[in-house]
């Protein structure tokens, strides 16, 4: 039996040109912001959840649900990941099964002292304080980039995952996992009015914005009941000309053994 079942949306890009207007600011396409969208609240509510950040995050993102979406990034020995949004370094931790070239990103002083305990003194992982929407990072800097419940917390998500297109070389996967909306209208009003939830028609919305064309969500839930995580996994575009064409995405449903 399946311990938990995804859910996989596939994009593949048309060979149609973008001829449409360009979609609407992201704040107007996915309403007002959230409470924790602001980044000066994010980083004084992390620096109360870092202090139990290990002990919760299981229960919402576990090891095995982290080793899944890792297994469709293609990350080899050698290849250079970053990952924004490091937290505590429970992603961190999984990119060194498969690579020693990391580095981690994040805006909480008190997140990053966690993961500095963890990796940094043994010098397995370059750490930096910085904001997702401005990475301080050179073009084609990275192999791969991953992101792990970080998402969530961005004011302009679009502006974000047009940095990690950026800084990604072409050819590369920029992973992302965000909490996926709730179904229940009273619990979604109750949730946008914290953070940003979003669905896969929301998340073809903000990577096709942000310029990607190949894309695929999966939806993952570590128990019944649980909160369930939206992971996107994109193909940076090799061209100017491949990231103008237009996604079109189709529904599979896959059970994961």
């Amino acid at each position: 039996m399946p311990k938990y079942v995804t859910v996989r949306v596939d994009c593949r890009a048309t060979r149609r040109l973008w001829e449409t207007a360009p979609l609407c600011p992201t704040r107007l396409t996915f309403g007002p912001m959230g409470v924790l969208e602001d980044k000066g609240r994010a980083r004084l509510f992390y620096k109360y959840l870092s202090k139990v950040y290990d002990r919760i995050n299981p229960f919402v993102w576990n090891e095995e649900m982290r080793d899944e979406a890792l297994d469709r990034t293609g990350i080899e020995q050698g290849d250079r990941v970053l990952d924004v949004g490091c937290g505590t370094g429970f992603g961190t931790e999984g990119l060194l099964q498969h690579t020693n070239d990391v580095h981690g990103l994040d805006q909480s002083v008190h997140q990053l002292e966690k993961a500095w305990a963890k990796f940094g003194k043994t010098d397995r992982v370059n750490f930096y304080r910085g904001d997702a929407e401005r990475l301080p990072f050179a073009d084609d800097s990275f192999d791969h980039y991953w992101s792990s419940g970080s998402i969530e917390y961005w004011p302009n998500p679009v502006d974000a995952l047009e940095e990690a297109r950026r800084v990604t070389e072409p050819g590369g996967t920029v992973l992302m996992v965000g909490p996926d909306a709730p179904t229940n209208t009273l619990f979604g009003k109750l949730a946008d009015a914290i953070m940003l939830f979003y669905d896969a028609d929301e998340a073809d919305r903000m990577f096709t914005e942000a310029g990607y064309t190949e894309f695929e969500h999966v939806i993952m839930q570590a128990h019944p009941g649980s909160p369930r995580a939206i992971v996107t996994v994109a193909t940076v575009p090799r061209s100017v000309a491949e990231s103008a064409v237009v996604a079109v995405p189709s529904l599979v449903t896959e059970p994961v053994s």
